[in-house]
């Protein structure tokens, strides 16, 4: 039987605060999403020379060519010669977003494989040691043994990050010094947790680019190593993405899930200068699960990702 981590954490106090802070995240799409509408919708009633301003500016806030269409479909439809409000503009947005993300909006789910190897990959800074330490600390609240295995062996940094998650939450740390050989370490890990009857590994890696040929090279092998230990390991593998690269998003989930098999996503950095429509294209070109949705670098800046939510905020409707 299955659990998932994306049980309804917050009250609503706690919700009502969290919504707020996504909207500003999302500040700079919703803003310009705005500016462009209001021009547009007080001109009168529509057109086809409307409906094209409306779907560029779609398109400038990083939707996709898709989903932009999708909604000026809908407005053509539903409102073509008569006059929109800047409101009900919104609303089909909202609407929208909310539909191409619902069937993506899932929690991460720990299956019945003890241990559970989930491996946690991005580009530097996206986030992944705070995901890390959100999830230790959820699963040391259920009870499970959890064990942090140190993989970003480049930097000296990020293993004493790791160690002080594995304090914080009580899991045990698996590391090496910087410089060591990442796949050895992941396998060190994943045969010390089978030993020990751990319930959960979770794999930090170092950040790399996409270009990156040899770093890509690096992580392939890791995967590799793991599948010595088990051969169904890693049974997830979580991208962390950075809000605020845009369009550069989408070749990253391309060769991240090529390389390591990508199997769920989390969005990081929605801070106000995010381009936060980007998620909706990756949606509609990858489907893959979206688990978490990050508007700082604290563990209270990542909540689990609803479809709902993000439409509205990303339209700039007030929760």
């Amino acid at each position: 039987m299955s659990d998932s981590t994306n049980d309804n954490e917050m009250d609503g106090a706690e919700q009502r605060g969290w919504l707020g802070r996504l909207a500003g995240g999302l500040k700079r799409s919703s803003s310009a999403l705005g500016s462009a509408i209001v021009g547009i919708v007080t001109k009168g009633p529509m057109d086809p020379a409307k409906l094209d301003e409306i779907e560029e500016a779609l398109i400038r806030s990083d939707l996709g060519l898709e989903a932009a269409a999708k909604v000026t479909e809908t407005i053509s439809t539903g409102w073509y010669n008569q006059a929109i409000t800047e409101k009900e503009v919104r609303g089909v947005i909202a609407d929208h977003v909310a539909k191409v993300l619902g069937p993506v909006a899932k929690p991460l789910t720990i299956g019945a494989a003890k241990p559970f190897v989930i491996l946690v990959v991005g580009v530097n800074g996206s986030g992944k040691t705070t995901l890390i330490g959100k999830l230790a600390s959820k699963f040391a609240s259920e009870k499970r043994k959890v064990v942090l295995a140190a993989g970003d062996t480049f930097r000296a940094a990020a293993i004493e990050q790791l160690k002080i998650w594995g304090t914080r939450t009580g899991a045990k740390v698996v590391s090496g010094e910087p410089g060591a050989d990442a796949a050895g370490l992941a396998f060190d890990a994943l045969s010390q947790a089978k030993s020990e009857n751990a319930d959960v590994v979770i794999v930090d890696t170092a950040g790399r680019l996409q270009n990156r040929t040899e770093l890509m090279d690096e992580l392939e092998k890791m995967v590799r190593v793991m599948k010595k230990v088990d051969a169904q390991a890693p049974h997830a593998v979580i991208l962390v993405l950075d809000a605020t690269v845009g369009q550069n998003a989408l070749s990253q989930v391309e060769i991240f899930q090529k390389v390591a098999g990508v199997t769920g996503l989390v969005m990081t950095k929605l801070d106000g200068t995010a381009r936060g429509g980007i998620l909706v294209a990756i949606a509609q070109k990858f489907a893959l699960p979206i688990h978490f949705i990050g508007v700082g670098e604290g563990m209270h800046d990542l909540a689990p990702f609803s479809a709902k939510d993000f439409g509205k905020a990303l339209a700039g409707i007030d929760a």
